[in-house]
């Protein structure tokens, strides 16, 4: 049975066997990001992770675009009624993270892969809730852009974070301060894409579907060990590996695996 959950009328997520799939559902605004928006992904992220029997979700945007950044309208009125201030940036409220900086964060925290399906476009703080994914399919045409310089400000929802390994240091650079907009395909070139496809939600929900038969386990101790890239030194990375890979080996899914593989059959693993 489908498992549907509303949040802030901004987001909607369900789970379909072992793929939960979270959408953005403000399609007359493009997506934008207001203040109700970053809740709203808050929320789901963390009715995400309590769905213990999901091994794999798509994140996207209802309508024409993924999401076209900010909704400044929303946010200068809310500054005008004496709300947010540039100062409540510095409180670390999520972690290592503030408030918007979560919004993509969050999803490279998440336990589970997360595949990010672009269609229309992501720009400014769009592309940077989508360098949070795992993974990230675009439309051939979709405008993809690191808008911010546009609007006299600096990237600073965690895609400066998530972005610096994928993007070459010059290219990241001319990219950031010009906020030249990119087509899908030339930022796949970039490494700002991991893929283009006509049908961005459909090759998401292949590749989900590929991730969601290998063992859980193993899926999980992979991008825990992935994201150890990051931050970590060789020290650091080489005991992640050891750790991990202690905390598969022979475990049922592990020899669900061996087995399935031996007697050419589909798997049955356990969440």
């Amino acid at each position: 049975m489908t498992q549907i959950e509303n949040f802030h009328e901004r987001v909607e997520a369900r789970l379909d066997g072992h793929i939960a799939r979270i959408e953005m559902i403000r399609e007359d605004k493009l997506n934008a990001l207001d203040p109700a928006m970053f809740d709203a992904l808050i929320e789901a992220a963390a009715w995400l992770r309590e769905q213990k029997t999901a091994r794999v979700a798509i994140l996207s945007g209802k309508g024409r675009m993924f999401c076209a950044g900010l909704d400044f309208g929303s946010f200068a009125a809310m500054s005008s009624d004496g709300g947010q201030s540039a100062n409540s940036l510095e409180a670390r409220t999520h972690g290592l993270c503030n408030k918007p900086q979560y919004v993509g964060y969050v999803w490279h925290e998440v336990e589970i892969p997360v595949i990010c399906a672009i269609q229309g476009g992501a720009l400014g703080g769009g592309l940077q809730i989508a360098l949070g994914a795992d993974i990230r399919i675009a439309a051939p045409d979709a405008k993809i852009a690191i808008a911010e310089t546009q609007w006299g400000l600096v990237p600073d929802m965690s895609g400066c974070a998530t972005v610096r390994r994928l993007v070459r240091d010059d290219v990241l650079r001319l990219l950031t301060y010009t906020a030249q907009r990119l087509s899908g395909t030339e930022a796949q070139g970039h490494g700002l894409v991991t893929e283009v496809n006509a049908d961005p939600l459909a090759r998401a929900a292949e590749i989900a579907q590929a991730i969601a038969g290998r063992s859980p386990s193993a899926i999980r101790a992979c991008k825990a060990l992935l994201n150890t890239l990051d931050d970590g030194d060789a020290a650091t990375i080489l005991q992640a590996e050891s750790d991990l890979q202690q905390s598969v080996m022979g475990g049922p899914n592990q020899v669900e695996a061996v087995m399935a593989n031996l007697e050419k059959r589909a798997p049955v693993f356990t969440d």
